[in-house]
């Protein structure tokens, strides 16, 4: 697991523990902020585990919908030194994490926590290990379902590069290319690495040669497992795509200016700017549904 970037980050955990207590399992931190170790300027991604979403919610509906769509995202911000730290936190379960990393069909945690993360807090050891755990199988998991889809000569890069191209795409998540240079980047040890172990856990035959001072993989995957492989990700992305509007939707409950938040997230993911009045964002049901009528018209679900 990657160290955590900075004392501000460590505020706003301190924060969350002093607002939900004993409720709260661990606290990861996300994202672009642990990847460039600067949180000015920014929304820093934390990822709070707890044991069961009443405890940390206690108006019935928020509880319901996290139950039904985890994770519902809250936003947070606390003063530091001569600034202010802004954070936005998804509450998951600590067995939804488990399963999301190693059991769910989409890629929405396992796409995630197959990269490298930071754990601020753990409440024992024991959730520790069980943290660590369910990471390894995230890497598991997305290298499994990446690997059919990826030509029978790869590199790491090539490995990563098409995973996280896939699992954008199965939400609205259209990033640029260059994104996914600098993700590979950021950490070119830490995925050559996981991709080494992880394809040694794999039942398919792999060869390994190393071309100036790069690692290329082989390997012979039968075509019956790719097609079954396109299939699902095709599955994924139009499963991920209605997903991503529900938890867009939800997101105007948990989020002070949600519409706004929506416009800053769709335009930040798929590069698609979307205007709305102001007098329409007073009602954001409603400016939700010309939102998402105006990324339509677009073309902003890929």
């Amino acid at each position: 697991m990657a160290q955590p970037a900075s004392p501000a980050v460590h505020a706003l955990t301190d924060r969350l523990l002093a607002n939900y207590g004993d409720a709260i399992e661990a606290i990861l931190f996300y994202g672009s902020c642990l990847r460039t170790g600067e949180d000015r300027g920014g929304l820093v991604d934390l990822y709070v585990l707890v044991d069961r979403y009443r405890t940390i919610e206690p108006r019935s509906l928020l509880a319901a919908l996290n139950n039904l769509l985890p994770p519902n995202v809250f936003y947070i911000e606390v003063p530091f030194e001569d600034r202010v730290v802004r954070a936005k936190y998804a509450v998951l379960s600590l067995n939804d994490f488990t399963a999301g990393a190693s059991r769910w069909f989409h890629s929405y945690i396992w796409g995630r926590f197959a990269q490298p993360v930071g754990l601020i807090y753990a409440r024992n050891d024991q959730i520790v290990g069980c943290i660590q755990s369910a990471l390894v199988q995230a890497v598991l998991r997305f290298v499994a379902r990446v690997l059919p889809r990826a030509p029978a000569s790869f590199t790491a890069r090539d490995l990563w590069q098409l995973g996280w191209k896939l699992s954008y795409r199965a939400e609205l998540r259209a990033e640029r290319s260059e994104k996914l240079v600098g993700l590979f980047e950021a950490a070119p040890r830490y995925y050559e690495n996981m991709t080494r172990a992880a394809l040694g856990r794999l039942n398919y035959p792999i060869d390994i040669q190393k071309k100036n001072g790069t690692y290329h993989y082989m390997t012979s995957i039968p075509d019956r497992v790719r097609r079954i492989s396109q299939l699902d990700w095709m599955v994924r992305s139009w499963q991920g795509k209605l997903l991503s509007v529900l938890r867009l939707l939800k997101g105007l409950l948990t989020f002070r200016g949600g519409v706004d938040y929506i416009l800053w997230k769709i335009e930040r993911h798929s590069g698609v700017k979307v205007e709305v009045p102001l007098r329409l964002k007073r009602y954001p049901l409603l400016a939700t549904c010309v939102i998402f009528w105006k990324l339509y018209r677009r073309g902003a679900y890929r």
